[in-house]
């Protein structure tokens, strides 16, 4: 064919193939679009029944109401009975269970042994949609209530009031606690971006924290920084101790599920993700695009959470995981049981008549170094998956901490050089 005529015949067919095809795929998704669930009605600005909420976001209601499904609660003590000789003296020694979920909170703190309600009203902030307008109405006082002074006040669990505005749906931040932290590293809340705010919703319960010691008020110890270094160097700069240790008589302080601070320089936040990516993929449900409300391991809906991303396939996925938390599980226990040795020497050594006072503090010193370390790892879900690489740094930091005051010990003691 003649150059000329077939460039003439390409202007025509062209031009008129891709008509074709874009009329065919407008049809093709005329009722196959996928929309985001979005407002539909007015909900009050202060409306804490998530129930109340279900009319307007019925798809996001469904998948909120599956996570009544999880009712297992088996004990910490089962798979690390060495918790017990760790926590002595403190009130998780006494009942240290699994988490239910976000939807049990209620039900599940009223049953908690009551060892574990020594924090009062301050139980509940990360536990109902109804802490906000208690922290409002009983001010500063809230903190100093007693645990049975407000349970009769508190029925509704974890939902939609703790991370949405219920005018706009927009993410939003509930909690006093994570505010004034951000606000103390000199960040704008207003200005954080959406994706920002997709794990910060996640993390105005999923951190560690402490009770400041005469308001009881819930303060997150970020000032130096979110890393168990920089938290520990915040916790020894004040001088700060939760309780002592009855057996070691080690003045320590408890790390609480620190997810947050965990992800935080990740390989997954590094390279752009937000919490609820993996824990709330966009799922689709009818024609309406949502965003997954059952909270939980991606493992379980590893298709929606994992595959968007990476094409290995499920199995190379799964055995990823199993390799990573196999590898923390074990430095765990290595750890786990090197701060218990600690502690059982330690008591030798301050029963010991003439022991070295010098090093026997040296040798406490270290065993408050490891088991922070310890137990930063130890209560933060995941098993290392998280971030891997830092929680095996923060086990070998434990490992080498625990060993060292093992040695100080026997020192003190004269037992070895």
């Amino acid at each position: 064919m003649h150059p000329v005529r077939f460039k003439k015949l390409a202007l025509i067919t062209v031009p008129a193939l891709i008509l074709v095809l874009a009329a065919a795929f407008y049809f093709f998704n005329l009722h196959n679009e996928v929309a985001l669930e979005g407002p539909q009605g007015e909900i009050g600005i202060n409306e804490t029944s998530s129930a109340a909420w279900a009319k307007f976001y019925p798809a996001h209601w469904d998948s909120y109401q599956a996570n009544y499904a999880n009712i297992e609660k088996p004990s910490h003590f089962e798979t690390k009975p060495y918790m017990k000789d760790i926590y002595a003296g403190f009130g998780f020694a006494f009942e240290y269970n699994e988490p239910r979920g976000h939807v049990h909170t209620i039900e599940d703190i009223l049953a908690i042994d009551p060892a574990r309600k020594k924090a009062g009203a301050s139980c509940f902030t990360c536990k109902s949609t109804q802490v906000p307008e208690m922290m409002q109405k009983y001010g500063s006082d809230y903190y100093l209530m007693s645990f049975d002074a407000i349970k009769t006040e508190i029925t509704e669990p974890i939902g939609c009031l703790d991370c949405h505005d219920p005018q706009t749906m927009q993410l939003r931040l509930s909690r006093p606690a994570l505010i004034e932290a951000l606000e103390r590293q000199g960040k704008e809340v207003s200005k954080l971006s959406q994706q920002e705010m997709r794990s910060l919703v996640c993390a105005q319960c999923h951190v560690t924290y402490y009770f400041e010691p005469n308001t009881k008020k819930i303060t997150f110890p970020w000032d130096k920084g979110i890393k168990a270094d920089h938290i520990l160097a915040y916790y020894d700069e004040k001088n700060f101790s939760e309780w002592t240790h009855p057996v070691a008589g080690t003045g320590l302080v408890k790390p609480r599920h620190a997810e947050y601070e965990t992800f935080m320089n990740s390989t997954h936040q590094s390279a752009g993700l937000a919490c609820a990516d993996c824990h709330m993929p966009y799922t689709k449900v009818g024609n309406k695009k949502i965003s997954s409300h059952v909270w939980q391991s991606p493992l379980n809906n590893i298709e929606a959470s994992c595959t968007t991303c990476h094409r290995n396939g499920t199995d190379w996925l799964e055995q990823r995981v199993d390799t990573i938390q196999t590898q923390c599980k074990q430095s765990q226990e290595l750890a786990a049981y090197a701060v218990v040795e600690a502690i059982n020497e330690l008591k030798l050594s301050q029963e010991y008549p003439t022991v070295n006072q010098g090093k026997l503090q040296e040798a406490m010193a270290l065993h408050r170094k490891a088991q922070w370390y310890l137990d930063y790892v130890m209560v933060t879900n995941g098993y290392g998956f998280h971030n891997p690489t830092e929680t095996l740094n923060n086990l070998n930091i434990a490992l080498d901490a625990a060993h060292q005051s093992i040695k100080l010990a026997l020192a003190a003691r004269g037992q070895i050089q």
